[in-house]
């Protein structure tokens, strides 16, 4: 029964904080104790004096859903951009009307306010008996809104607000296109499919100077080359001998004696 208490839970301090700018509340279970984060732009109020609001609504919980003593925390946390928040501006505008500023004024402000927090997109639904007995519907949008895919429910905050006014019910709905934060604070991490970013390419040497790095590499390999060319008209320089041509060229000792010389006896004719 999680989606029910968490239903319950949302109904109470949406009519409780909806001065204080609520913007949703977070449940966390631990083994030990469940905590309730309370998402709002005016943490300050959410807080009370000396944090005895905080007290009373942790002690109207607990008793609501029956928790024992010290097994429910209630913390309050301030949104980091309110103009990115559906919920925030679907308050500022039931409270707008309930001041009783114009439609059009009030729903263009929230549509201007939330494009100036780097949205993506708004789109602002005002339905009832705005002018007169005749109920009728008003849409005010700006920039970008993908409403179906993934990408609708990844990229989309939307908010519902009733507005209990003197002629009637009107019915507000606002819908917020995110930015895409690779942080994950401001927007969600990933990217939309269909964005292709396109990288600058890298800069081309010009042919003159492609010329002159090739001369300059070709002159720089000819110089550390082992054996130079000899200019004409001058002697070559000597080139240093290898082991092997001194091994091969060595003369051979003054001490060792000639070889022994065999003379054959002479015959003569008699002889034979």
């Amino acid at each position: 029964a999680d989606g029910v208490f968490y239903a319950e839970l949302n109904e109470l301090l949406t009519s409780e904080l909806a001065e204080e700018g609520y913007a949703g509340v977070e449940v966390r279970t631990t083994p030990h104790r469940t905590e309730l984060v309370i998402r709002a732009t005016r943490t300050q109020n959410v807080l009370g004096e000396n944090n005895r609001r905080i007290r009373e609504l942790t002690s109207v919980v607990q008793k609501r859903f029956d928790f024992a003593d010290g097994a429910v925390e209630l913390y309050a946390e301030r949104v980091h951009n309110r103009g990115l928040c559906a919920q925030a501006q679907a308050e500022s505008l039931k409270f707008k009307l309930l001041g009783g500023l114009a439609v059009r004024r009030a729903c263009y402000g929230v549509v201007r306010f939330v494009m100036e927090a780097k949205a993506k997109g708004c789109e602002v639904i005002v339905t009832g008996k705005l002018r007169g007995q005749r109920a009728k519907a008003m849409k005010f949008g700006d920039g970008y809104m993908i409403k179906t895919g993934h990408a609708g429910q990844v990229y989309t905050d939307s908010a519902v607000r009733h507005v209990l006014m003197r002629q009637g019910v009107i019915g507000i709905r606002v819908a917020i296109m995110l930015p895409q934060d690779p942080r994950g604070v401001m927007g969600p991490k990933i990217p939309l499919d269909d964005v292709v970013t396109i990288l600058e390419p890298k800069e081309e040497l010009s042919p003159s100077e492609m010329l002159a790095q090739q001369q300059a590499a070709a002159a720089a390999a000819a110089y550390s080359a082992p054996v130079d060319a000899a200019p004409e008209g001058s002697e070559p320089a000597a080139i240093a001998p290898s082991a092997m041509d001194i091994e091969s060229a060595a003369p051979a000792p003054i001490d060792a004696a000639p070889p022994a010389v065999v003379e054959e006896p002479a015959m003569d004719e008699g002889m034979l």
